[in-house]
């Protein structure tokens, strides 16, 4: 198989990942739900999911580097469509059990994600593909999953019931296990001289690194704080500002849509022009309408249509920051230290979405609505104007540490 299809296969199977993730987020609530009536066991399942993928992500690539990056993928994923399988069709084993099983299905998908991730880099230079491209074009495609994968759970629960759809579940990370395990061989990677270290050595290399790429930590400041606006956003301040103004929920809907829509055009335009346009200033110009414009809008509007085209143009802003810090993350980091070097920096962006929604509702009580937003959003601008203090369009990367401290990497070429 040709390069470019290689490539294909691989964004496919990672996509195909990322929606099966979508519909559990939907279907394992929905079945505790059912099997339990509690609210609050709902809750508690979808933290035992979430949590475990999040530290996964950074802690489980020493591991992922030693067994390869292909091999760790096609595992992840074929151990994430056994939990989910066990899962529909035991519902009997009781609530514990099914935790622990979600946990481990998350911290599955955590080291999973992060590996594809990681092997798009080799692929793409293989096929010929400009990496600012490739990111641009794969944050536009995740985009659209997120906003479908959820509304795809509901309706497969409506048709087929929620063992069905948890079965349905399980086989989309059987086939993304399937495609890489039978068509994608990425490059095998140069032999390392170093020899195997140990996994704390191994990790503190991967953070080591990341600590001193200071235009790198800068970047996933403002990532992170764009993640936790858009959550306390989603969670929060629309919901709060929907029903305030609009006295029902029928908008709720039209402006989260608004922004997603901003967001793909956004992506469609920066996978065209974004090899030609300066970095940081991209990077800049992106965190700061994608941002605190959209909070501002809430606080001093009380008119839908206002509040839908700032919303659109937040979008379109916001679709030029995510693949920027992925294509720096590819270009910056050795390639022996980019599965722990993605996998942390994953998890130091993601971790803006749950103290996101924390801090929304936090914010509006101890404030109240509008001041709330107008703080959210000069401490959104502070954060991203801190990206001028970020070398983005640097490619030169902090100094190597020794390679007796930089184990070999495997991207399982074969």
């Amino acid at each position: 198989m040709t390069p470019r299809r290689q490539l294909a296969v691989l964004v496919s199977a990672d996509l195909i990942s990322n929606l099966g993730t979508r519909i559990s987020v939907v279907t394992i609530p929905w079945l505790v739900l059912v099997t339990t009536g509690s609210p609050t066991k709902m809750g508690l399942v979808a933290f035992a999911e979430t949590l475990p993928y999040l530290l996964s992500s950074a802690l489980g690539t020493p591991w992922a580097d030693r067994i390869g990056l292909r091999r760790t993928s096609i595992l992840c994923d074929a151990g994430s469509a056994v939990a989910m399988v066990v899962v529909a069709l035991t519902p009997w084993l009781g609530f514990v059990p099914l935790v622990a099983l979600v946990a481990v299905a998350g911290a599955l998908r955590g080291i999973g994600d992060r590996v594809k991730n990681v092997m798009f880099r080799p692929v793409a230079e293989a096929a010929g593909v400009p990496l600012i491209r490739l990111t641009s074009a794969y944050d536009g495609l995740s985009r659209v999953v997120t906003l479908f994968g959820a509304a795809v759970g509901g309706v497969l629960i409506a048709a087929f019931g929620v063992t069905e759809a948890l079965l349905i579940d399980a086989a989309s990370f059987g086939i993304c296990a399937l495609l890489i395990g039978v068509l994608v061989r990425p490059p095998a990677a140069p032999a390392q001289a170093a020899e195997p270290v140990s996994y704390l050595r191994a990790l503190r290399a991967g953070f080591g690194y990341l600590g001193r790429d200071r235009p790198l930590l800068g970047m996933l400041g403002v990532v992170s704080a764009l993640n936790m606006v858009a959550n306390a956003s989603v969670a929060v301040y629309i919901p709060f500002w929907v029903a305030r103004e609009l006295h029902g929920p029928s908008g709720l809907g039209v402006v989260l849509a608004t922004f997603s829509a901003g967001a793909l055009l956004g992506n469609v335009l920066f996978t065209a022009l974004g090899p030609r346009l300066p970095r940081r200033l991209t990077f800049l110009i992106g965190a700061m309408v994608g941002g605190a414009p959209r909070l501002v809008a809430l606080a001093i509007s009380d008119e839908l249509p206002v509040v839908l085209v700032v919303t659109f143009l937040s979008g379109i802003g916001i679709a030029a920051v995510n693949p920027l810090l992925g294509v720096a993350l590819y270009e910056r980091v050795p390639p022996d230290l980019q599965t722990r070097v993605i996998g942390i920096s994953g998890s130091l962006a993601f971790v803006g979405l749950p103290v996101g929604a924390l801090l929304g509702g936090w914010s509006v009580d101890a404030l109240g609505f509008t001041p709330a937003l107008l703080a959210m959003a000069v401490a959104s601008l502070l954060v991203s104007a801190f990206s001028l203090l970020t070398r983005v369009d640097d490619s030169s990367p902090p100094r190597r540490p020794t390679p007796a401290t930089t184990p070999a990497a495997a991207t399982d070429g074969g």
